[in-house]
Order: C-alpha cells, then sequence, then structure tokens
C-alpha cells in the first residue's frame, strides 16, 4: 500500500516535467561564424578549339588522296607527314599553259620592242606587251605557290598540335580548296561554358576560373579569356571561354568551372538553417529555452554554406535542424548531438560526478572526509554494508557486521575508518 501512494506521488511530481518536454521541439545547433569567401559563378561546358587555335589544311588543286599518314586524335609535331596528294592531269596541264604563257609574253615584248626602236610600234604597244609579261608570270608563281609544278606533294603539320577531323578517306577525288584535314594546336584548346543570362554582368575577362573533369581526373585552374554579348542560340546560355594549360586536356571532356567574380562578407551558416517565407529568408537563434527568429539577407553561397547578413547575436547557437517545425518564441531543446556554441560549458559524464552512498550521501574524497556525530548515523541492519571511505576501508560481509542502532555508531572521519 505504502509503496503505491509513493509512486503516485512521484508520477505527480514528474508529470509536469514529461508535459513541457512533450510540448518542446528537439533541435541541433552550431556556433555562428563570420568570415569572408569567395564569390562564384558556375558554370558548366566542355573543352573545344579555341576560335583560333586551330587550321583547316586544303590544296588549292584539283587531285586524289593518295595516302593518310594519321588518324583523328593523333598528336602531331611541326613538319611531320599527314597525307600525300597527287595532282590530276587537269592540274597539271594548266601549269604547263602558265608555263607556256610566260614564254609567249615574253617573246612578244621583245618583237614589240624591235618595232619600237625602228619606229614601227609604239610605246603604248610596248607598255601592253609588258603588262602581259607580269600577268603571266604572277599566274605562273601562283600556281606554284600551291604546288601546281609537282605531281604529287605531301601536306605536312603547321605547328605542334593534334588532328581533329580527316573528312576524307584515301582515294578521294577532290577539287581545289576542300578541306583534307582539320588540326587544332596543343595550346589552342580552351573550356567553352555556359554562364546564365543573370550572371553575365558579373563575368568578365581575366577572372580567376577552377575546372573540375566531370569524369574524374586533376583539377585544373584557369583564366577567362572572353565572354560572348549574345546568347547561344541552342543552349540559351551566355558562352565563355576558359584558358587551360597547353596538353592538359582533350577535346570534348566536360568541366564544372568555378569562376570567382569577387567575396562575400557575412555570417557563414549552414545552408538547411537559412529558411524563406513570404516576409524574405530567416533563421532561428537560441534565446534561453525558446527559438528566436532573426531575418537574415541571403548574399551568396559556399559550398554546403550559405552567406547571410543580418543582426546575429554571436553568443546564440543558430538552429541547424529541426527548424521547419519552429516560429518565433517556440520553446525548443537542444539535442546533445549540437555542437556548443562559445562561453558553453561542457556537459560532464557521470564519471565526473561525485558517486552518491547507499543513503543518498555523496561520497568525499581522503582528504575532504568530514566526521558525522553519532546521531545523525542511520540504524543499520545486519545485511547493510557500510560503504568504504575514500581511505581504503575495506567491505564487511554481510554475516560479520554486527546489528548497530544510531546510538551505536561512533563519530568517523575519513582517516579512522575501518
Amino acid at each position: 500500500m505504502n509503496r503505491a501512494i509513493v509512486t503516485l506521488m512521484l508520477s505527480l511530481l514528474t508529470w509536469p516535467a514529461l508535459a513541457d518536454e512533450a510540448a518542446s521541439v528537439a533541435v541541433e545547433t552550431a556556433a555562428p561564424r563570420q568570415g569572408v569567401v569567395p564569390e562564384l559563378v558556375t558554370a558548366y561546358g566542355s573543352a573545344a578549339p579555341a576560335l583560333d587555335g586551330g587550321m583547316t589544311l586544303s590544296v588549292q588543286q584539283e587531285g586524289r588522296v593518295l595516302a593518310i599518314a594519321v588518324t583523328p586524335g593523333e598528336t602531331v609535331r611541326s613538319g611531320e607527314r599527314l597525307l600525300d596528294f597527287g595532282a590530276s592531269a587537269a592540274a597539271m596541264s594548266a601549269y604547263q599553259q602558265a608555263v607556256s604563257g610566260v614564254t609567249a609574253a615574253r617573246q612578244q615584248r621583245d618583237h614589240t620592242a624591235q618595232m619600237l626602236a625602228q619606229q614601227l610600234a609604239t610605246r603604248d604597244q610596248l607598255a601592253q606587251a609588258e603588262k602581259a609579261v607580269t600577268d603571266a608570270q604572277a599566274t605562273l608563281d601562283a600556281l606554284r605557290r600551291e604546288g601546281s609544278d609537282r605531281s604529287s606533294q605531301t601536306v605536312a603539320a603547321p605547328f605542334d598540335g593534334i588532328i581533329a577531323t580527316i573528312p576524307v578517306a584515301q582515294g578521294d577525288r577532290v577539287q581545289p580548296g576542300v578541306t583534307l584535314m582539320t588540326i587544332t594546336r596543343l595550346d589552342g584548346l580552351v573550356v567553352t561554358v555556359g554562364i546564365e543570362p543573370g550572371a553575365r554582368a558579373k563575368v568578365r575577362a581575366g577572372e580567376t576560373v577552377h575546372l573540375v573533369p566531370l569524369a574524374g581526373g586533376t583539377e585544373l585552374d584557369g583564366q577567362v579569356l572572353r565572354v560572348d554579348g549574345v546568347l547561344n542560340a541552342r543552349t540559351r546560355l551566355v558562352d565563355a571561354d576558359v584558358s587551360v594549360p597547353p596538353g592538359s586536356v582533350i577535346s570534348g571532356a566536360a568541366f564544372r568551372a568555378d569562376i570567382k567574380v569577387g567575396e562575400l562578407n557575412g555570417w557563414i551558416v549552414p545552408h538547411d538553417a537559412v529558411l524563406n517565407d513570404a516576409d524574405g529568408s530567416y533563421l532561428f537563434q537560441v534565446a534561453g529555452t525558446t527559438a528566436s527568429r532573426v531575418p537574415v539577407k541571403l548574399a551568396g553561397a559556399a559550398g554546403t554554406d550559405d552567406v547571410v547578413q543580418g543582426a546575429l547575436d554571436p553568443g546564440r547557437p543558430i538552429v541547424v535542424q529541426g527548424n521547419y517545425q519552429l516560429s518565433d518564441k517556440t520553446v525548443i531543446r537542444v539535442s546533445d548531438a549540437s555542437a556548443p556554441s562559445t562561453g558553453d560549458t561542457p556537459a560532464r559524464s557521470a564519471a565526473d560526478a561525485p558517486a552518491p552512498s547507499r543513503g543518498g550521501a555523496q561520497a568525499h574524497p581522503a582528504g575532504g572526509a568530514q566526521a558525522h556525530p553519532a546521531n545523525d548515523a542511520p540504524a543499520r541492519s545486519a545485511n547493510d554494508t557500510p560503504a568504504p571511505s575514500a581511505g581504503g576501508a575495506q567491505a564487511h560481509p554481510a554475516n560479520d557486521a554486527p546489528a548497530r542502532s544510531a546510538n551505536d555508531a561512533p563519530a568517523r572521519s575519513a582517516g579512522n575508518a575501518q
């Protein structure tokens, strides 16, 4: 009966505490901190030849592709053999006609000069003959520069580079000026990324860029070379070229580009701590046992953190988990997993607390044990084992301990406890 009454009383005493705990919201917190982080514009793109980073190779005469010595994607050195080309019979005939034309023009000029000496021709006739020689020689020189004076020729690499495309096959007959091969300089590749139109005004040539390959690999640093002033018709983004170290990328490789356009100064908080509603962005700080709503302005993002500006109290932790259930002045309880804020007293474990004695009194260390008067010692039965003091008293088994009343217990100090 007595036990039931005690249980009922204990339940009544603990009921308010349980009710308060049920009405509060469990949250996790983190200490606020101020700092400066880079302001980044993130864009995505791939490596491709720059506008001035490649060259198209062709022959200005009709002929046939005799042999191809390289393959697309192959790295070549300046002067290396790429392709053998043979001139057609018609091309060779045109060259021979040009040679004959020069010979005939020279003979006509000499004859006109002799006629002028005999006063049988005018100076105008001689001038026309000299012009005919000049024109014929110019035509012949042009054909020679194009290789028309050779029945076959070798197309060599004009610089160190990478073969981008070979649109012809061995044996193809091609017309003058048809593309035989395209080659890209080793330092002619750039990473072309697409920037959101709203961020176009922030990005300028010369700004630092950190490139992260999407397929994995070595991360690179570069600079913005140029920014377009129009939208790409296919992607509806603004294209920008980013420089890369020579030979560090291959054409077509995909990258994420983090372009540093400035710096953000403010409170650095976890992304989950910032909420939004019709009134704007806000977060919660711990004010005693309640949550205090603090309006903030989102300045930017830095990885998994946000940079905000507002009237935050540096001594109050920020709620980072459980904040979706909060409103201003909501009663909260902080989870043990929360990081302590500056000035918090660290929690003490059970090992740090003094061990209570059987009667509820705390054990005292050897140097601080106090003597108890005889009238204060409770009566103990034979089954009660006295708690050992810090001075090293041995516990007595139940059968050896005589029953003693309160009046029989002598006062004991830590130094004479048995």
